[in-house]
């Protein structure tokens, strides 16, 4: 007998598992369609109900959610029911949450925006008086300080109140974590600043924190290996402009205000004379160009977090910002040579690597 013409035997289990996927398409197409138009929102029935809504059976149904959930069309958690994305009430809105600050940021945009979502919220900016009782009355923290002991964070991980950091990522404790992606920003800065002409660029950081100079070193060493990147703080920035810099970029939105201020006081105008950027997090208007985000997106993505913190592992999620041009970054050639500024530093070169410009010791480069 010809092998061709053998009829291979009808497999009913391959035709009852297609019929399911295909029952199952049209039943998550059916529910999607309801949630777009309306006609479901908020917190969805239970299975039950929507099982005999759309008459389909209850395997079915958990399953067509389950896949709309993986979508984030929907979320889904046990003892809280399902929701359509973004409709799920925040965890205990009704207890009040603490705001962890640095002295001075108190009043800032990020706090306002946060305490518009739970007025019942706390600020603290001073960390020396927190005390395990005081923490216990409230039912998240949310950490926008710098400076936060890493013995505070590991008493809020023991009594499982939940922790949201902003800014600086956690080296000990495993916590959920909201990042500005400065790095990114400044090495689409520092290539920008490269291709405009520049050839000696400054970091302006905050001490021990070298982020945005790393990034900027490894973009000089792709796009100009003949360019060079200084790293000073506010008060170096005057000795920077006497070593020929001609580009300066700020690690924070805070900090290039101060510079801004320094410039003003030597009477050094941006952009005929000195190229200024920032990255960062800006509050109205940027200062400067830059790539930032804006309170409001870090403020919107602290408290998504706390709305689904519940229901998955502590995670560190990124903030890439947007380029944000103020006309304050040109090319050199249309900038006053630095040989005619009147300056009162004195900075001595060994092997073109600047000596330290203040008390504070610049960080070799």
């Amino acid at each position: 007998m010809d092998e061709a013409a053998i009829i291979p035997p009808v497999n009913r289990k391959g035709r009852r598992e297609a019929g399911l996927s295909y029952k199952f398409q049209r039943l998550r197409e059916r529910i999607r369609q309801a949630i777009e138009n309306g006609e479901l929102s908020g917190k969805l029935p239970g299975e039950r109900t929507l099982a005999r809504r759309f008459h389909a059976n209850a395997k079915t149904l958990s399953k067509a959610l389950t896949d709309l959930a993986a979508e984030g069309l929907l979320d889904r958690s046990i003892g809280r029911g399902t929701y359509v994305k973004g409709a799920a009430p925040l965890p205990n809105l009704q207890r009040p949450w603490l705001i962890l600050c640095d002295p001075g940021t108190e009043k800032s945009e990020l706090v306002r925006l946060i305490l518009q979502a739970n007025p019942s919220a706390q600020v603290s900016g001073d960390l020396s008086t927190l005390r395990p009782s005081f923490i216990n009355s409230f039912c998240a923290v949310i950490d926008l300080s710098q400076s936060t002991p890493d013995a505070i964070r590991r008493d809020l991980v023991i009594r499982n109140i939940p922790l949201i950091a902003a800014g600086r990522e956690p080296q000990t404790y495993s916590t959920h974590c909201i990042m500005i992606d400065r790095a990114t920003g400044a090495a689409h800065l520092g290539r920008d600043l490269i291709l405009s002409g520049h050839r000696h660029l400054a970091v302006i950081d905050h001490r021990g924190d070298g982020e945005v100079h790393d990034a900027l070193l490894k973009t000089v060493a792709r796009c100009a290996p003949d360019a060079s990147v200084d790293r000073g703080y506010v008060e170096d920035v005057p000795a920077l402009l006497q070593n020929g810099v001609t580009a300066l970029v700020c690690d924070s939105v805070h900090l290039a205000t101060q510079v801004q201020k320094c410039l003003d006081e030597l009477n050094m105008t941006t952009p005929r004379q000195i190229a200024l950027a920032a990255v960062g997090t800006i509050e109205q208007e940027a200062l400067c160009t830059g790539y930032f985000v804006t309170a409001w997106e870090e403020a919107e993505t602290i408290l998504q977090t706390l709305r689904d913190m519940h229901q998955r592992r502590p995670v560190t999620l990124w903030l890439v910002g947007k380029y944000i041009d103020r006309g304050t970054c040109v090319g050199p050639e249309f900038q006053t040579t630095t040989a005619s500024m009147t300056l009162s530093s004195e900075v001595a070169y060994r092997d073109r690597i600047p000596l330290p410009l203040s008390s504070g010791a610049c960080p070799s480069r």
